[in-house]
């Protein structure tokens, strides 16, 4: 399976909101850097850095609008669709993974934080 195959199967998952089955597509010392946040490491404290920030999520649907593969490089633009509870966000974001052996190693995302807030006012 492609790099981009996998990242697409990742970004698929995300609707489930399943913290657990998401941080198996790390690798054990993985880092997630949400850009407006401190980069947090290793497959555990990831895990528990998406249980926090989508602990109020009731929903999401992540649309790929494209998505490039090069070597160990995927770039996928998305928007992001969020639900929490009677609020909506559609969060234009561009992720850049750096793979491992099939796995995430680094994971960067780019959006603006102020139209996520603003949207779940």
């Amino acid at each position: 399976m492609s790099n981009k195959q996998i990242i697409r199967q990742f970004i698929e998952l995300w609707s489930t909101l399943d913290a657990d089955k998401l941080t198996e597509f790390f690798t054990e010392d993985g880092t997630y850097h949400n850009i407006p946040a401190s980069a947090v490491s290793g497959r555990d404290n990831v895990k528990e850095f998406i249980k926090g920030f989508t602990a109020n999520w009731t929903g999401t649907n992540w649309e790929v609008i494209s998505i490039v593969e090069d070597n160990d490089i995927v770039v996928a633009e998305r928007i992001d669709h969020i639900d929490m509870g009677d609020k909506h966000a559609d969060l234009p974001c561009v992720g850049v993974f750096e793979m491992s052996g099939g796995k995430i190693r680094v994971w960067r995302d780019y959006f603006d934080l102020n139209t996520y807030m603003k949207a779940l006012q």
